[in-house]
């Protein structure tokens, strides 16, 4: 892996300003982009839960319009997105890509859109002899871009372009490995898929209880680069987060993969950190004692029997993993039908607000009813006065509205 990094710091407050300055960040890139416009370009965001890019969760729609529409214009025809979704969503049979609409947004483009858990395996090395399957998209890609959200995780420290990329990894069984020694095999499938490009969705980001249950924190920040171990230490660095206690930065630090010199550029890069410290994640006593290193295989080896897993499944058991801290998501079977969206002209005051987190840049909140709209509910979410109006079903996401919504509208 590259030492001398090339890394891109943006500041967006909307979907107009995010399209320029990320066309104009990927253009100072242009010499590693394939020549040949018939390159397989693969994205892979981070789509950890059916929870949206606006709490702090997910990757963000705004910005893989972004890239798909910088890719496009550039005459790139095969492209292809990919995300190898949450075991538990995957297990409970949920399509994570179809609740966050990103198939929908994939057939606005004109790309295709696929679950790497249901893909061919190519084998990797792991810690101790183990060897895991990653998606054979990943492996052959000729330009692979990794898109990680910007979060806490109370396994892993925090989640960037390393972490993210456990979702390469085919299935179930091939993800439940990695757990066997977390750090180490992060590493190693960052080592195997080698992507060329990393842009870190910053935009809302996630400090507390993450990957799923913590609280969202919008930066308005995005980050562009070729090497990600220099841009998990930014990362790390703008969220003011102590990197000994980031699993995998220090398993590539004792594997030679972060010099002397990777760690003084990172320490001595112009950076305006974020205006306080990240929060940091901190799970219940019962989670923290379970996931400790020298006992999560223990744990792992009760949780993947048949029992468990059938147990897991029931509304109880479900219930007190989440209360503990054991699970971060609620998978619920029902799912989103939106019939329509309308607009409360008594409500609303014009501020723009839904403008500007449309992923499309529709001219909202006038064009509602545009048939190219995708159904994303940005504009549902963010509207402080809730002048735009749901029709419909909301099934799954309403356990979102339950957790997050207040804060969401406060924070856009």
């Amino acid at each position: 892996m590259q030492q001398n990094s090339r890394l891109k710091m943006l500041r967006c407050r909307s979907t107009a300003e995010l399209n320029s300055k990320l066309a104009a960040a990927l253009d100072s890139f242009r010499d590693i982009f394939p020549a040949d416009p018939q390159a397989r370009i693969l994205l892979k965001p981070n789509l950890n839960s059916n929870m949206n890019a606006l709490t702090g969760n997910t990757t963000d729609l705004r910005l893989l319009a972004a890239v798909l529409r910088f890719l496009k214009e550039a005459g790139y025809q095969n492209i292809t997105i990919g995300e190898g979704t949450n075991s538990g969503f995957y297990r409970s049979g949920i399509s994570v890509i179809t609740r966050l609409r990103v198939d929908a947004l994939a057939k606005h483009f004109s790309v295709r859109c696929i679950d790497l858990n249901y893909s061919q395996p190519v084998p990797i090395p792991f810690a101790d002899g183990v060897q895991a399957g990653i998606a054979k998209e990943c492996a052959e890609a000729d330009f692979f871009i990794n898109l990680p959200k910007l979060k806490t995780h109370f396994e892993a420290g925090m989640t960037v372009c390393l972490k993210n990329l456990i979702g390469c990894l085919v299935g179930q069984e091939n993800k439940k490995k990695t757990h066997l020694s977390l750090a180490d095999n992060i590493v190693s499938i960052t080592e195997s898929c080698r992507p060329h490009l990393h842009i870190v969705d910053g935009l809302m980001a996630m400090e507390g209880l993450g990957p799923t249950k913590g609280t969202p924190v919008r930066t308005d920040t995005v980050f562009v680069g070729d090497n990600p171990y220099f841009l998990d230490l930014i990362a790390a660095r703008f969220a003011s987060c102590d990197i000994d206690k980031i699993g995998p930065l220090n398993a590539a630090r004792r594997r030679g993969l972060i010099s002397d010199e990777l760690l003084a550029a990172a320490k001595a890069f112009p950076l305006e950190q974020h205006e306080r410290p990240f929060a940091p994640p901190k799970a219940g006593p019962l989670a923290s004692f379970i996931h400790h290193p020298k006992r999560q295989k223990y744990f792992l080896a009760i949780r993947n029997t048949r029992f468990f897993n059938w147990a897991c499944n029931t509304e109880l058991v479900g219930k007190l993993l989440f209360m503990t801290d054991l699970r971060q998501d609620v998978f619920l079977d029902e799912e989103m039908d939106c019939e329509s969206l309308s607009l409360a002209a008594d409500k609303c005051d014009r501020c723009g607000k839904c403008a500007a987190y449309c992923p499309l840049g529709l001219a909202l909140p006038d064009a509602l009813s545009d048939p190219s709209c995708i159904r994303c509910l940005y504009c549902f979410c963010v509207c402080p006065r809730k002048a735009i109006e749901f029709h419909g079903r909301l099934g799954f996401m309403a356990e979102q509205l339950k957790q997050y919504d207040e804060i969401i509208r406060r924070l856009a």
